[in-house]
């Protein structure tokens, strides 16, 4: 057979066009091509028989072919550079070569068919299964990412999977800009410009596998376009195209899988993913939540409660333990006080009388452990000098900017814990009040803990943005998300969801849980079904309010307490100015270290009469 060149004025004619089935096998150099197996813009594969080799080989060229021999010197060598990267998720190189000026990559057909041949033989697969192949496909492209490569093609043409499910990126670099640039000269590779470039790249892979995501969740491609090269080129800000996952796909899609999808091809650039890991952390932690039966989001933190612990105490925290301890006549009132003062030392002392109920010993009584009070007198001063030597000392393996982000988390927990107790009935336990408030919060603590640049990113996506440049005057801001679609974007589960599991692992049952759930938002309160419901409502109330109080400008605070006290009122017997004085009540607290009374309401006789006789989670000591 007779090696056709590939014509230089028609580039690609040779390789794309149509293939009659009758048509003889076509040649490139020594290889007989068998099939296209995909193109785009960019890229092209094809299958094509080795007969050096005795074997069937998928042949991956750029649709570009290099102007000269210096553009062409160049691409040999970036995309020789990316076949030495060894990773199970990238596709193994066999050969680099040249046939007729058109550079190709060539890989054994024997790791596996192409993701469009797949989908052509199965086109409505389960979304934990597409799921799983973009993690892998993430994974190789992460490690070319840290490498200094990117895809700058990725295509299903360009995914291989195997029959196991293994998933390989083919053709690292092939795409590349094939033009030989002053930035690929010796001893530029931190050269701002080519760094510039590199991130950019990487961001435009990320974006194409946002996209890749979607096509197989939706089981078609983004605007109907199976080139996502091209419909990235549509996309906002270079285009006017917004691109979100349809409701009617062929699978039902569970809310975090969908907030996470429509985050990678979100219409603000910044709130894109912006790195390879970032999206497999979120893509992961979904996986693990759905695959795990009511252990999933607690699976994310076991490991790290283990090393590090739920939180480290606070600077002092063994000597202010050791006073109290060895102190005459100290009264437990006294104790828990100091003791409520450090968050860590009071969620250990309540993890560890309530699972050492959850595990049958010789601590007993009605319902969970709701008050540090209880607790010391059940542990005794030996069982709280424990607890204060398990934790380990701040602020863990935290950084200072961490540590700093950290206790602005434990301040304003501890603010909403100090206006619940303004803000409670009178009759209910201040110290229940608190401890309620603060568990509305244990995921928030513990992401800030344990994932603080996950946290920073959940804070950033929901920051509102100003008007895109060129703007008309008067253009609205450009809303942040919500917390809930934040966390789903990027850990894969709402951190209430972290914070229940973790309840539920310290043994926490389902009335505190039920209270540890803030009321959603937006829906006026308008009864209280029992002490759990109002105790719930309470710590809602106080959670919104110090929320709006750390993160609204303060020409906006008084409208978000007007807000507040039109969706708690009617429970909680309190109007604006009541809220509002609560708060500052609350700052006082905060600052004091102390308890705040409740307010005086109209009616307070027939909301809490003395005769009543309070449930043990209410208003008991425990």
């Amino acid at each position: 057979m007779v090696a056709h060149a590939l014509p230089t004025a028609a580039p690609t004619a040779a390789l794309a066009g149509a293939e009659p089935r009758s048509a003889p096998l076509r040649a490139f150099g020594r290889f007989e091509l068998r099939r296209l197996l995909g193109k785009s813009d960019r890229s092209m594969a094809w299958l094509a028989f080795d007969p050096r080799l005795g074997q069937e080989v998928m042949i991956s060229l750029p649709r570009v072919q290099p102007p000269d021999a210096a553009a062409l010197e160049h691409w040999q060598r970036e995309v020789k550079r990316a076949a030495r990267l060894n990773h199970p998720n990238l596709a193994h190189v066999i050969e680099i070569g040249v046939q007729d000026h058109w550079p190709f990559v060539a890989v054994d057909r024997a790791l596996g068919i192409t993701l469009r041949e797949w989908l052509d033989e199965h086109p409505r697969n389960a979304p934990a299964d597409a799921v799983h192949w973009v993690c892998q496909a993430l994974l190789g492209l992460a490690f070319a990412h840290e490498a200094g490569f990117a895809h700058h093609d990725l295509q299903l043409h360009n995914l291989l999977i195997n029959e196991q499910g293994q998933v390989r990126l083919m053709a690292l670099a092939v795409a590349g800009d094939a033009v030989r640039s002053a930035v690929d000269e010796p001893g530029s590779a931190m050269d701002p410009a080519h760094l510039r470039a590199q991130r950019d790249a990487a961001q435009t892979d990320l974006l194409a596998c946002g996209l890749l995501l979607h096509h197989l969740l939706a089981a078609a491609p983004a605007l109907d376009e199976p080139d996502i090269g091209r419909v990235i080129a549509r996309l906002t800000p270079v285009g006017r195209e917004f691109v979100r996952l349809p409701w009617g796909t062929p699978h039902p899609i569970p809310e975090a899988l969908r907030a996470i999808a429509n985050r990678c091809t979100a219409g603000q650039d910044r709130q894109r993913y912006q790195a390879a890991r970032t999206l497999l952390r979120a893509l992961e932690g979904w996986r693990q939540a759905e695959s795990q039966d009511n252990g999933g989001p607690l699976a994310l933190l076991l490991d790290r409660l283990r090393s590090v612990g739920h939180l480290p105490a606070m600077p002092g925290v063994t000597a202010r333990v050791a006073k109290l301890v060895g102190g005459e006549g100290q009264r437990t009132d006294e104790m828990a006080e100091e003791v409520l003062n450090d968050m860590a030392l009071s969620f250990e002392l309540l993890r560890t009388v309530n699972s050492a109920q959850v595990l049958g010993s010789q601590i007993s009584g009605n319902g969970p452990v709701l008050t540090v009070r209880r607790a010391i007198a059940l542990l005794g001063v030996n069982g709280v000098r424990a607890a204060a030597n398990a934790l380990r000392h701040w602020p863990g393996p935290l950084n200072e900017a961490g540590a700093a982000a950290l206790q602005r988390c434990i301040d304003q927990v501890r603010l909403a814990g100090h206006t619940a107790q303004a803000l409670r009935p009178a009759g209910y336990d201040p110290e229940v009040v608190f401890i309620v408030t603060v568990l509305q919060n244990l995921g928030r603590l513990l992401v800030q803990y344990h994932f603080p640049d996950e946290a920073a990113q959940v804070r950033q996506l929901m920051q509102a943005a100003p008007p895109p440049p060129g703007a008309e005057p008067g253009t609205p801001e450009q809303p942040g998300m919500s917390e809930e679609g934040a966390a789903y974007a990027v850990l894969g589960v709402t951190i209430d969801a972290l914070g229940a599991a973790v309840a539920r692992h310290w043994g926490l049952g389902d009335e505190v849980q039920h209270m540890m759930r803030r009321l959603p938002p937006g829906k006026t309160v308008r009864q209280a079904d029992g002490d759990a419901d109002l105790l719930r409502s309470t710590a809602s109330a106080a959670n919104e309010v110090v929320d709006a109080a750390t993160r609204l400008p303060a020409a906006r605070l008084a409208a978000a307490i007007t807000l507040v006290a039109q969706r708690y009122g009617r429970v909680l017997a309190v109007n604006a100015r009541d809220v509002g004085d609560a708060l500052q009540s609350a700052r006082h607290a905060f600052r004091s270290g102390t308890t705040v009374a409740p307010m005086k309401r109209v009616g307070d006789d027939t909301l809490a009469p003395p005769s009543a006789e309070p449930t043990p989670a209410a208003a008991s000591p425990g």
